[in-house]
Formats: structure tokens, C-alpha cells, sequence
């Protein structure tokens, strides 16, 4: 089994068949969790954290892990999410490889890896899964519910199965559904994985993975996560020289920061988990039925959002974009903020001025802090 499982992760096991929303099921399931700060005696400081497609359960330093975590500087003792008060569980997503069952996962049926027989996975099937935790942990009800990109959408189906269950949401850089220029992107990432001759149908081992498919398509995510405007300022025309040069390209430092970001990617990542997770992505619209493929050319809007969330009776939600942002348009976390506004819950909407994309939230702290601060002081 391929896993890069953190070493503070728990294990939380299921032994019983679990049913996915688009058909299908696993016969038992296991999903990797981590804790960060205690919980309360009535379990009512309780964040639940969603992650983005790629990032472990770790997102910040632990006595179990002392290592930095994807989302260091926002959770820990008196920053932004303080874990002297809250009590964060942060779930690395079920389709993944950082510990819980996913494609890369042993079929005990077969004793290979699932991969491409692994059942087709959607949204729901993440936010659903987690509930199986939160009943192993004795918590009924969470504070907040936390969601940066694809965390963002996991979230919204989480609420949406868990009318409340919740009473704060705190989303970045997501939305309700992908529009066209996100699918095209994961769609081009998707075939150039499954055009490498090693990807064999999914039938890839380890000494035969498929690295050139997976580099490239690193390199067009990385494309897609920030923006021309840090580009021009970070790296301007400057030559490289990290990496020998190529006859067609690895004349310019973008091109060398790209390669870096690609190579520490493959081999850390398991093919068939990034090719699930990101059409998963794709499909997830939360106004619609996920068991369904959606063929309308219709995008949500503020009133078809508020349509589907206003039943789950939040009684706040703080909103966060950056008009830098390729992958999820700014004009996307407007019309999540009109429409639970439109749910007579109290809504912040936030709009930073970062150059630094989709990753902004992952980077630009001097910026996203202060607002996670103040939201989760005013919930207190």
C-alpha cells in the first residue's frame, strides 16, 4: 500500500461496508485523523477541518509530530485558529493516500491496490465519511466547520447531510460547484497521467510510476495556483541555474521553480488517489444530487445556494477570496456569502488584495490571519 502517512496521525478503523453516493462500496474503510488542542467537557469547541486535495492530516505541529504542518501559521497556542481554546480535527480526506483508504489502498479482496476499481468517489462520499469519525469520537455537534478549496467543498456537503450540526463556517478560496476553466485544467492534469506509458491502465508499480505524467501535470497545477501578477514580480525574466538547460525551455527561473515544485511532488502522491480526488472535484455541485452527473450548463447562483443551505441553520459564516485567484474566481465566494445571507445567517465576506492565486491561503498569512483571528474571536 502507498501511503505517506504522518507519524502523529491516528488511525480511526471501520469495519463495516460503506456505501458511496454514485454507487459502489468499500467493505470496511479506515480514515488518518490528527487533534490539535483539547476538546471541552460537553465536546462545544469543536473546529472540523477539511482539507484541499493533496495535504495530510497534519496541518500544524503536535507533541506526536513536532514537525511543521500545511497550515502551520494559522493553528497553534495564540494564532489564528488558538488551540488554547478550540479543539481542531483535521481528517486527511477519504480517496487520499495520506493515511486513509483511498485507490492506493490494499483491495482485501484481491490483495493488490484498488486503484481504478476503487468505486468512483465523490464529494459527498468525503463529508460523509467523516461522520463515522466524529460518532467514534462521542461528538455530536461541532463549533465550526472549516474549508479552504476542495476542504471548502467537503465542508458544503458536509453541512448539507448535517442540518444543525453546526453552528459557524469558515470557507476560502471554494465554491459551489466548478466552472469550466477548473475542469479544463484537472481534466488536461488527468490525461496527461493517464497518457504516460508507465500508467499502464492503472496497473503502475512502483518501480515503473508514472513520473512524467504526474511532473507535468504538477506543473500545470502549480500554473493554476498562482498568478501572473506574483510571477512578474517574483521572478521577472531572471535566468536559472539550478537545472541543466534543454534545448526548448529551463532558461528562466520560472522554469526551475516549476521543475523543483513538480519533482518534490512525484513519488509523494499516488496517481490514481489524484486523478479520483480531482474529478470528484469536478463533479460536486451542491445544489444538485451527486449520485447524478450534472448536464446542465447552468452554474449555481446566490438564490439556487441559498435554495440548498439555508436548512442547515448556521448562525454565522465568514467567506474568503482573492481576485487572484484562476481556480476559484472571487465572484464565486460572492455568491456563497449573497446566499447564505439570504439564510438570515450572519455573514462575513472577505476579500483580501494577494497576488499569490489559489495558494494565497496557504502563503499569504500576513493577509487571511486577521481575519480567521477576529472570526474566531467573535465566536466565543
Amino acid at each position: 500500500m502507498f501511503s505517506n502517512t504522518p507519524p502523529g496521525s491516528e488511525i480511526f478503523k471501520y469495519d463495516k461496508p460503506f456505501a458511496f453516493h454514485r454507487g459502489g462500496s468499500l467493505p470496511s474503510l479506515q480514515l488518518a485523523y490528527e487533534q490539535f488542542g483539547k476538546a471541552n467537557a460537553d465536546n462545544s469547541n469543536i473546529v472540523l477541518l477539511f482539507t484541499g486535495l493533496s495535504p495530510t492530516a497534519h496541518a500544524t505541529a503536535s507533541t506526536a509530530d513536532p514537525s511543521p504542518g500545511w497550515w502551520e501559521q494559522v493553528i497553534g497556542v495564540g494564532r489564528a485558529i488558538d488551540t488554547n481554546h478550540w479543539n481542531v480535527i483535521c481528517i486527511n480526506s477519504l480517496g487520499s493516500c495520506k493515511g486513509s483508504t483511498g485507490p492506493a489502498s490494499i483491495n482485501p479482496a484481491t490483495g493488490k491496490a484498488w486503484r481504478l476499481d476503487f468505486p468512483e468517489l465523490a464529494i459527498e462520499d468525503i463529508a460523509s465519511s467523516a461522520n463515522l469519525l466524529l460518532e467514534h469520537l462521542g461528538i455530536d455537534k461541532v463549533a465550526a466547520v472549516v474549508g479552504p478549496s476542495m476542504g471548502g467543498m467537503t465542508a458544503l456537503a458536509w453541512l448539507k447531510q448535517n442540518p444543525g450540526r453546526c453552528q459557524h463556517f469558515l470557507a476560502i478560496s471554494t465554491a459551489a460547484a466548478a466552472e469550466p476553466y477548473a475542469i479544463a485544467i484537472r481534466s488536461m492534469q488527468r490525461e496527461i497521467i493517464c497518457k504516460d506509458p508507465n500508467w499502464q491502465a492503472g496497473n503502475y508499480t512502483e518501480e515503473c510510476w508514472p513520473q512524467e505524467g504526474m511532473r507535468l501535470a504538477r506543473k500545470i497545477g502549480m500554473v493554476s495556483y498562482r498568478s501572473a501578477e506574483e510571477w512578474r514580480s517574483r521572478f521577472g525574466r531572471d535566468d536559472q541555474v539550478r537545472f541543466p538547460q534543454t534545448t526548448w525551455g529551463m532558461n528562466y527561473a520560472i522554469e526551475s521553480y516549476l521543475q523543483a515544485a513538480a519533482d518534490r511532488f512525484v513519488g509523494q502522491f499516488d496517481p490514481a488517489s489524484y486523478i479520483y480526488l480531482s474529478r470528484a472535484m469536478d463533479w460536486f455541485d451542491v445544489t444538485r444530487d451527486p449520485s447524478k452527473l450534472c448536464h446542465s450548463v447552468e452554474v449555481p447562483g446566490c438564490q439556487r445556494i441559498a435554495e440548498k443551505l439555508c436548512e442547515v441553520k448556521l448562525a454565522s459564516a465568514c467567506i474568503i477570496g482573492v481576485n487572484s485567484d484562476l481556480l476559484f474566481p472571487l465572484h464565486q465566494q460572492k455568491e456563497l456569502a449573497e446566499g447564505l445571507d439570504t439564510c438570515a445567517t450572519r455573514v462575513e465576506f472577505h476579500q483580501p488584495n494577494s497576488l499569490q492565486g489559489h495558494d494565497s491561503f496557504l502563503v499569504d498569512f500576513e493577509r487571511f490571519n486577521p481575519i480567521i483571528k477576529q472570526y474566531f474571536r467573535n465566536l466565543d
